[in-house]
């Protein structure tokens, strides 16, 4: 019995550890996702989610399946300047899509990466996106190569981190520092000149924007999206 008892308190003792620690590890992060709704996002340029992005087992799921209209980018109702993005992403075979930010809502705009920037999201394997430089998961996509790669294989749950704080910007993925750079400066106005964006009016240049999860017209699911404003 002696043996039993000592083996609970372990136990116990083990899940406690783990609990304060991922409380310390969302503390003061707000959810921008509840899990059963799609309350606080709408599609781009809409005022409500597309039909498309359905709430599955507690994750947002782009279904590329769904209703031909009910597609588009999910944007948050809400901007944001300096803060720390956490969420978790998965994708079917072959799959793209992006975690986009400082996305400026306008009509003037027709997409949510006319003017915002995005951490890649990708099947490294199974995208011809994969073979191109910049353009591979956990890439800051088009601009700034990560330093490593270490994305999951397909089908497992991916943790990605975006920390912009007055203009350092910072992308983690599964908990690994994979770009830093520094936002509009004189350096970064040459990034923006070298690559696919150089000449487009708007792009990377907003302080404050919408996060954004992309529709690329693949299978990707997203979850635990929480963010803390800096």
């Amino acid at each position: 019995m002696k043996k039993y008892i000592f083996s609970a308190l372990i136990l116990t003792t083990i899940m406690s550890c783990s609990s304060t620690k991922s409380q310390k590890g969302t503390k003061g992060f707000t959810k921008l996702f509840n899990g059963e709704s799609t309350a606080g996002w709408h599609t781009y340029g809409k005022t409500t989610a597309g039909s498309k992005w359905k709430v599955e087992d507690g994750t947002l799921h782009f279904d590329p399946n769904g209703q031909n209209d009910g597609g588009g980018d999910l944007v948050t109702d809400k901007e944001y300047s300096n803060f720390h993005l956490k969420l978790e992403w998965k994708v079917a075979p072959k799959a793209n899509s992006g975690i986009i930010f400082y996305v400026h809502e306008d009509p003037k705009y027709g997409a949510t990466y006319s003017t915002g920037l995005e951490m890649q999201v990708l099947d490294n394997d199974g995208h011809p996106d994969g073979k191109i430089t910049k353009h591979r998961a956990g890439d800051l996509y088009d601009l700034v190569k990560s330093n490593s790669e270490p994305v999951k294989p397909v089908g497992e749950w991916n943790t990605a981190e975006v920390i912009s704080n007055n203009g350092a910007l910072e992308l983690r993925l599964n908990g690994v520092k994979v770009v830093t750079t520094t936002l509009w400066d004189e350096n970064w106005k040459n990034l923006v000149s070298k690559s696919k964006f150089a000449g487009w009016e708007g792009f990377g240049t907003f302080k404050s924007g919408k996060i954004a999860l992309q529709d690329h017209g693949d299978a990707v699911w997203y979850r635990n999206i929480m963010i803390k404003e800096l």
